[in-house]
């Protein structure tokens, strides 16, 4: 088994559910991802680049999509999170399963694509 899966597999069923939706968004937008497992959790890459990560936050109790060029992006900024200390990542946050909006997942996945 690959640690990405390992990874994903591991973790409580709530995050779990979470990981296995948002990994299926992604491959479904952007057919030739690989998946990685890269700096401890499960990377995306595009072109041999990393493209967004996956990081269930057990303490604060949510599931982030880290994207690596996130400061390039220009759409969605209600949504993406920037947090202190980050110079180039921005984040989408799912703290339920219910709470994704595939629309918006989706238009920054595209938009994070068209960057490479």
């Amino acid at each position: 088994m690959k640690p990405a899966e390992v990874y994903i597999l591991n973790q409580p069923e709530n995050y779990r559910n979470i990981l296995f939706h948002i990994i299926d968004v992604v491959q479904n937008t952007i057919l030739d991802v690989t998946l990685e497992y890269k700096w401890t959790v499960p990377y995306f890459y595009y072109k041999k680049k990393p493209l967004c990560y996956l990081n269930a936050n057990h303490k604060h109790g949510f599931v982030d999509v880290g994207f690596a060029k996130g400061f390039e992006l220009k759409n969605n900024l209600d949504y993406l999170i920037a947090d202190n200390g980050r110079n180039t990542i921005k984040s989408l946050r799912y703290f339920s399963l219910e709470q994704i909006d595939n629309a918006i997942l989706i238009s920054v996945l595209e938009e994070t694509k068209s960057l490479y």
